[in-house]
């Protein structure tokens, strides 16, 4: 699937590509609600139904992601609550040796997220993978979502690459779609980004089910 002399930089997404989704759906559709039901005094439908519609309307933004923005906005502590909870967050199958594998290649390792920096925090607090980055990139930082065609532009000035020879993997469509349009040649997204929900089987770029499927042969770096 994937012909590694092709390829000299490696984008990696975090949430539901390097780490299971199932801790943010959870947190986002069941826990928070919940939370907010609670210190609002109203139903847990109506609760889910008020946040779905808050976070739809954001959907692909940058606020989408803030968690700053959603604790003004709820009048909630986000990082707060997704601390009591953090025990949830797990990797996927076999990303460890991946990304051991490609640190130990001439390629470089991006991680390219969405993910607030506080989300980054907590996350490497419980899964730390940052040893295997040669640069962590957060949109935040570059003032726009990877949905944007801005991200791309600025990642490209912090950090060159030859968007014919980079391999980006997210779990997103939207942000493969937008790497897509900006010239990055190797797209694959991941089939099961949430391990406790059924395969996806509609994608629009090639997928994969774990990273066994796509592991680089440490013979030929």
């Amino acid at each position: 699937m994937i012909n590694w002399n092709d390829i000299d930089t490696v984008l990696l997404d975090m949430d539901g590509t390097l780490l299971d989704l199932h801790f943010d759906n959870y947190f986002w559709t069941e826990y928070l609600p919940d939370v907010y039901a609670q210190r609002k005094g109203i139903s847990a439908t109506e609760s889910s139904r008020h946040l779905h519609g808050q976070f739809s309307a954001k959907q692909g933004s940058l606020e989408w992601y803030c968690l700053d923005h959603w604790s003004q906005r709820l009048d909630i502590d986000i990082a707060g609550l997704k601390r009591e909870v953090q025990h949830m967050i797990s990797i996927r199958p076999f990303a460890v040796e991946f990304l051991t594998r490609l640190h130990r290649s001439e390629r470089d390792v991006v991680m390219v997220t969405n993910a607030h920096r506080q989300t980054l925090d907590i996350k490497m607090d419980n899964v730390d993978i940052r040893r295997w980055f040669d640069r962590m990139v957060i949109s935040h930082d570059l003032q726009a979502p990877k949905e944007d065609q801005q991200f791309w532009h600025r990642l490209q000035s912090l950090h060159p690459f030859d968007p014919a020879r980079t391999l980006l993997i997210d779990d997103t469509e939207q942000v493969l779609a937008s790497a897509q349009h900006y010239g990055i040649a190797h797209l694959l997204t991941l089939l099961q980004p949430d391990s406790r929900r059924q395969k996806r089987i509609d994608t629009r770029f090639r997928g994969i089910h774990h990273f066994d499927e796509i592991m680089p042969d440490e013979s030929n770096p």
